[in-house]
């Protein structure tokens, strides 16, 4: 099975921290606000303090996830489908015969072009989850898997997907 760039990695760490302080800005912004309005007679002392624990801590594990996650991330292109082995905390295995495959697209957005890499997206046949990317791919190989994903979408059609 195929491992994604190790530089997917800052992507996923950054993108980690931002929503970290995004999160720990809103709790701590909230803290304040409670103890700064008078609903009771004395605002308890250390809500502002434990709010900002409480944001180092989610900061703490939403990176630690992100640094686990490309430890279980993995997929390969195999005879009849694409299988995908994601997650951190629940495993989710993904399986899309190639005769499902509708169109494949790529995509890098600024902070994955700041660091070389791209993601493919593929969009399937159905309702739920009709599309799976695979993020942490260099440019080089998202085309390659991009090129590949198509030809073995034209070869299996007029194959059935069950």
């Amino acid at each position: 099975m195929e491992r994604l760039t190790p530089r997917v990695r800052i992507v996923w760490l950054v993108l980690a921290v931002v929503r970290a302080a995004i999160l720990g800005g809103l709790l701590i912004g909230g803290a304040i606000a409670l103890s700064r309005i008078e609903i009771a007679d004395a605002a308890p002392v250390p809500l502002v303090p434990s709010a900002a624990g409480l944001a180092v801590v989610l900061a703490i594990v939403r990176i630690a996830i992100a640094w686990r996650r490309y430890g279980v991330w993995r997929f390969e292109l195999r005879d009849d489908d694409l299988y995908i082995r994601r997650g951190v905390f629940t495993r989710t295995k993904t399986v899309v015969p190639f005769v499902r495959v509708q169109h494949v697209d790529s995509r890098r957005s600024p902070l994955e072009r700041t660091v070389g890499l791209a993601t493919v997206v593929v969009y399937t046949a159905g309702s739920r989850s009709s599309d799976v990317a695979i993020p942490g791919l260099t440019p080089a190989r998202a085309e390659a898997l991009q090129e590949s994903l198509r030809r073995l979408a034209i070869e299996s059609e007029g194959e059935d997907a069950v």
